[in-house]
């Protein structure tokens, strides 16, 4: 949106310089009210500690026991406050509106208010508003009025700070001419934002949202609401503002019931991972698509066509297959002596067993079952004797222990796919379900985990398929473990972060603690950690939602079966290349909730001149291609530059160089992975470059990028056209294409 048309003369300096005066005494008498909370939160925290003391000794009293409820109420919320105000979020006070609410009512006198709108709602000691939190009502026409329907809006500014000073104003007028006591000063603040430079971390547009954005932002939290929209339309910024909304509007259900906000990348989180604190709200769980799994950390992609295996749903029944068999090595048949009977039970009757069981149970929840079923197997052979007297000692029988842990232990779903890696398993699991190349290239995966130590991003789904199919891994009984086998110590100050176990030292009973900071085998690294149940939450926010496969869908949806959605997407970016077995996943994890959309069309980010050049190459592929319109220009057109063989590092390194001298900002290197190794050092030029692979660049965005040979990036990616299309629309300002001879 730009600013509409008005006769008001441009302000002079000395005018502007007066605005901010005046701004910046509001902006101060905020700053003093803060800090008198900050006390008085204090002071509460300080009595909260003081309740629940005692100089007795013994039994605590039930009063006492009061007391340290009271006690830890008030130090919780008391330290909480004091975190929120403690913080320094850039621009406390972003806004302010100049309202007549007598606006188009002929002949009534004006009726004036001024109201400021900032990051959390302050009031001075009468109570009355300094600042309207920008998520409350009140705040909702300072993102929402328009010159055809103002609100009773005149002036909408935005004030720009450097910590607590005021350093510039951007004005919007909302009516066709100023009130003489108005001030217009500059082009617009949405303009004036565009053209800053960026970071390494995205910043909120919290200042500068505009009409559309808002209604999604405050769309109803029921149901599942999609921002659609091409490259550079505000989505993912837009969908974390309706986080740090609906955690606002409706604290107890979404803090208690916690929002889940998903990512494509590592570096994509990182890069978000400012921009909800920056508004107020510490509370949302942030998660990249390669851990979601706890016991899972992965920023490791598979090969394209390993990817498309991975993520498919015939893969669940190659996975299926894996849970219900035996581990390697296990034993075939069981032998036993039994209160004097010979005991033989062989694998036919074993595998009834093991079908007969998980019909009815997840694996790791069926040890009792399993050991009755044994145990009733056990007595069909003999049948001799008083059954009742066979059973008692079967039950306590030392070899049937020693079996089951063999036969039927508790299971890692990690070490279920582990066994995947020997190609003759992963056949026969794989059989009538994936092609036998697609088999062995699942296997060859699984043997780069175990050579890397590493989890690809495709495998966290997988784990979590098994792990609702296996059930939780059980603890043994504390009675069947001893004592320096339950204490754990956990003082990572002083023994490290990795493990710190107490063991019997000699016969004294004295204890050694073993430390260390990470395991150096790589079947332990993807061993570390617990993999627990997916968990629930209130709200699920997925970004990049083109890009999911079906089993990442499923991985989702075991989280949000009683959740809320907004979900953030551009088919034309999309890098899942079955569209439709996706969206059948999607729709499942969605069920049966109401659906909303709101669509966005204006490309805040990209320059004109870049966009077109983006939009020019998806369009030759993807004629329907979703193309926003970009709403800025530099003047300056994307270079497009032929490279000699054996000279990319050379051409690359001049192409950042002379970047880096035209813009304020980040610059990118976006590499396909056969010159990665090349270019790998360009990052060592300046703290402001960063070298990354295309599919990582998915919801990021620089002031400039190199873009590496884009006849390889569109070969290498799973989306083809549409990843390079992707790396074409990161860049703000300016953007190098190079090319081979």
């Amino acid at each position: 949106m730009t600013a509409p048309d008005h006769t008001t003369s441009k302000a002079t300096t000395a005018e502007v310089a007066r605005e901010i005066a005046i701004e910046q005494a509001h902006v101060d008498l905020v700053h003093a009210e803060l800090a008198k909370a900050q006390a008085r939160a204090g002071l509460v925290e300080a009595d909260g500690l003081a309740r629940g003391r005692t100089d007795r000794t013994g039994d605590v009293r039930d009063e006492e026991l009061t007391g340290l409820f009271e006690r830890d109420a008030l130090v919780f919320n008391a330290a909480r406050r004091r975190s929120t105000l403690d913080t320094q979020y850039e621009g406390l006070v972003f806004g302010r509106l100049d309202l007549d609410h007598a606006l188009g009512r002929e002949g009534a006198a004006p009726d004036r208010e001024t109201r400021y709108i900032g990051r959390l709602g302050v009031r001075d000691d009468d109570y009355e508003p300094l600042v309207v939190d920008w998520r409350a009502p009140a705040a909702a026409a300072f993102y929402r009025a328009t010159p055809v329907e103002p609100m009773d809006v005149l002036r909408r500014r935005v004030l720009r700070c450097k910590g607590p000073d005021v350093v510039g104003v951007e004005d919007d007028l909302m009516v066709a001419e100023a009130p003489d006591d108005l001030v217009v000063v500059g082009d617009g603040a949405l303009l004036a934002a565009l053209t800053r430079s960026r970071g390494a971390q995205m910043r909120d547009i919290v200042a500068t949202i505009q009409r559309h954005q808002d209604e999604a932002i405050r769309a109803s939290a029921r149901g599942v609401t999609e921002i659609t929209g091409g490259p550079g339309t505000g989505k993912t910024v837009v969908a974390l503002h309706r986080a740090a909304y609906l955690l606002y509007s409706d604290r107890r259900r979404f803090e208690s019931g916690g929002i889940l906000v998903v990512g494509p990348s590592s570096a994509y989180t990182a890069y978000i991972e400012r921009v909800l604190p920056s508004l107020g709200e510490e509370s949302v769980t942030l998660r990249s698509l390669g851990d979601v799994v706890d016991g899972v950390t992965a920023v490791r992609l598979d090969p394209p066509a390993v990817a498309a295996t991975k993520g498919s749903l015939r893969i669940r029944r190659l996975l299926a297959r894996a849970a219900a068999d035996s581990p390697p090595g296990a034993p075939k048949q069981f032998r036993a002596f039994v209160n004097g009977k010979a005991v033989r039970v062989d694998t036919p009757a074993l595998d009834r067993i093991r079908s007969q069981v998980l019909r009815g149970h997840q694996r790791n929840n069926a040890a009792k079952a399993v050991r009755a079923q044994l145990a009733e197997a056990a007595w069909a052979s003999v049948r001799e004797g008083d059954r009742a007297e066979f059973m008692d000692r079967f039950e306590d029988h030392l070899e049937v222990d020693t079996f089951l842990e063999q036969w039927w232990p508790q299971v890692d779903p990690r070490e279920v796919l582990l066994w995947l890696a020997d190609p003759a398993l992963a056949r026969r699991h794989g059989q009538g379900a994936l092609a036998a190349q697609e088999c062995d290239d699942f296997a060859a995966s699984m043997q780069v985990a175990l050579e890397t130590g590493t989890w690809s991003v495709a495998d966290a789904a997988l784990v979590d398929d098994l792990a609702a199919r296996l059930g939780t891994v059980q603890d043994a009984p504390a009675e069947e473990r001893g004592f320096y086998e339950i204490e754990e110590l956990d003082d990572v100050s002083q023994f490290g972060v990795a493990e710190v176990r107490a063991t019997r030292q000699g016969g004294d009973g004295t204890l050694a603690r073993t430390s260390r900071t990470a395991p150096t085998d790589p079947r332990e690294r993807l061993l570390l950690g617990r993999v627990e149940g997916p968990g629930e939450y209130a709200h699920v926010l997925v970004d990049e939602a083109q890009d999911l496969s079906p089993m990442q869908w499923r991985m989702l949806g075991r989280r949000g079966r009683y959740s809320s959605w907004t979900v953030v997407g551009d088919a034309a970016q999309a890098s899942w290349p079955d569209a439709a077995e996706a969206g059948r996943a999607r729709e499942e994890a969605f069920g049966t909730q109401g659906r909303r959309l709101f669509h966005m069309d204006t490309n805040y980010r990209n320059a004109r001149e870049i966009f077109d050049y983006a939009a020019e190459v998806v369009r030759a592929s993807v004629p329907d291609a979703d193309i926003p319109q970009a709403v800025r220009e530099t003047g300056v057109q994307p270079v497009d530059a032929v490279v000699p063989d054996g000279s990319w590092r050379q051409a690359a390194t001049d192409a950042v160089e002379a970047l880096l001298g035209e813009v304020e900002g980040s610059v990118a290197v976006v590499t396909p992975t056969r010159h990665a190794s090349t270019l790998a050092g360009l990052a060592d030029l300046d703290d402001r470059v960063v070298v990354i692979d295309p599919m990582s660049t998915k919801g990021l965005e620089y002031d400039a990028t190199v873009i590496v040979d884009p006849d390889e990036i569109t070969a290498e990616s799973p989306g083809g056209i549409r990843v390079l299309y992707v790396a074409l629309t990161r860049a703000a300002h300016r953007m190098t294409v190079l090319r081979p001879a």
